[in-house]
């Protein structure tokens, strides 16, 4: 059994690994060089726990990716708890078994030896040659992995993987129908999946896999048969499920179907009494007036959502999404300073630090605002540094990727056109024009009104290609594939 290391002392190496992360996301280095500089600066930790940290995660966050594993695969998860994962961490003697090592892989994007855990595997499938008999649950999400890892696992589609999720609800309701503890932890398993792997899928297919899932859930609630105590969760549910609706309504450009569903989520949040729902949905209202240049109404949403969202990460994304970048908006250059160091402080406090998803809210989303505040107050050296920084915490040709890369050339194009004009035509070879969410066609739109009438090389040709970009839905209410 390894030495006891004290509870002080445990807060204060998240902390440090915390500063670690970052240092590292600057420096553009991936999860496992992350991971190895946290072991290097905090030799107590472990190989398993580094490449969590490495991650940003909390243990309830790699047991819920964990969870959403088991449920996509169309399979009842098994108990995965905190003291197990917290063994298996802390305990040379103690090790998950094949199973678990597999689902563990999957999740954190990482071989059985980059987390310590390769010795009970025969040489070729630690190599990566046969892994994928022993996976058989196996779709997992590799966008980021590396690419040793990519070659021990087998890619999990939208085609097979998004339906099956909507399928176990279905399931899980045909044998309860009126709610159980099951379905209740099902749908929970649900939208924390939809919420996770939400930029791995096209916005139409994600947005009807979640309306799907919604009704489901109406579907149940409307008999008038459910627990009252199930009830509850599945009305939160509900909220949460339209709050992603609302989100990508947004992403496709349909910005009075979002008002609807984030107005939905927003009521739901109240009335389940959920405060962080409330705060995202009201920072995503502030998002979609933001984008109609309604800054005052902006304002006001990210004021409300301040006020609700719940100490820690939530209140810093309420800080840096929405009060920011709407103060900015406006002009407000103080007041902005000031939203932005609230969400530091807020960051600084926060014991886990960053986290992924939708409802996450890590570096990469961070900087962002930060770069596209500092734009809008003519700040474009400090944008160009914090695009720099949002575009090396993302993967390549990813949403977010786009979004920073698209933000930087901004911020390039009053002095370095060409440049602008280049990586924004990057953007457009690199991404399918399905992926193309609506809030880089805005940069993009914006991109080419203010190098329009600049002799610059690049810039004749991004003109024609965001002038023939398709339209995410067209006139007749088809997506675009």
């Amino acid at each position: 059994m390894a030495a006891a290391i004290t509870r002080s002392r445990r807060a204060a190496i998240k902390k440090e690994a915390v500063g670690i992360r970052m240092r590292c996301q600057i420096e553009r280095l991936d999860t496992e060089q992350t991971a190895a500089e946290i072991r290097r600066a905090l030799p107590e930790v472990q190989q398993l726990e580094a490449w969590r940290l490495a991650l940003g995660w909390s243990r309830a966050e790699t047991i819920t990716q964990v969870k959403a594993l088991y449920v996509a695969d169309g399979l009842l998860p098994r108990s995965l708890s905190d003291p197990m994962l917290c063994r298996w961490e802390h305990d040379p003697g103690e090790r998950p078994d094949r199973e678990y090592t597999v689902m563990l892989c999957r999740a954190y994007g990482a071989t059985p030896a980059q987390l310590g855990l390769g010795l009970g595997f025969p040489e070729q499938l630690v190599m990566g040659r046969e892994l994928s008999t022993v996976i058989r649950y196996g779709r997992p999400e590799t966008d980021t992995c590396s690419a040793g890892a990519r070659e021990m696992v087998v890619h999990m589609t939208t085609a097979a993987g998004l339906p099956a999720v909507r399928e176990s609800l279905q399931l899980a309701l045909l044998a309860d129908p009126h709610g159980s503890a099951e379905v209740a932890e099902l749908a929970d398993a649900a939208v924390e999946h939809y919420a996770l792997t939400y930029p791995k899928h096209p916005a139409y297919l994600l947005f009807e896999e979640v309306r799907a899932a919604r009704g489901l859930l109406t579907d149940c609630l409307v008999t008038g048969q459910v627990h009252e105590q199930i009830a509850g969760g599945l009305h939160r549910n509900v909220g949460w499920l339209s709050a992603l609706m609302g989100n990508l309504a947004f992403h496709l450009d349909d910005h009075t179907g979002a008002r609807a569903h984030l107005a939905t989520a927003t009521a739901y949040g109240t009335r389940t009494d959920d405060a962080r729902l409330i705060a995202w949905a009201l920072g995503a209202q502030s998002m979609v007036a933001r984008a109609e240049n309604r800054y005052e109404t902006a304002l006001a949403y990210a004021e409300r959502a301040v006020a609700h969202a719940p100490a820690g990460l939530p209140k810093a994304q309420a800080h840096a999404w929405a009060q920011l970048t709407s103060l900015a908006g406006l002009g407000r250059e103080q007041e902005a300073d000031t939203a932005l160091a609230a969400a530091a402080r807020e960051l600084e406090a926060d014991p886990v630090g960053f986290a992924p998803g939708r409802f996450g809210f890590d570096a990469a989303e961070y900087t962002l605002h930060q770069a596209e505040s500092a734009i809008a107050l003519g700040r474009h050296d400090r944008a160009r540094t914090a695009a720099e920084t949002s575009i090396g915490a993302t993967a390549l040709a990813t949403p977010g990727w786009a979004a920073a890369t698209l933000v930087l050339s901004q911020a390039e194009a009053p002095t370095q056109p060409t440049d602008a004009a280049q990586r924004a035509l990057d953007v457009l070879d690199r991404v399918p024009t399905a992926r193309l969410r609506s809030t880089s066609r805005a940069r993009l739109a914006r991109l080419d009104k203010v190098l329009a009438h600049v002799p610059a090389t690049g810039v004749a040709d991004l003109h024609e290609r965001v002038r023939d970009l398709v339209p995410l839905i067209d006139n007749h209410g088809n997506a675009s594939t």
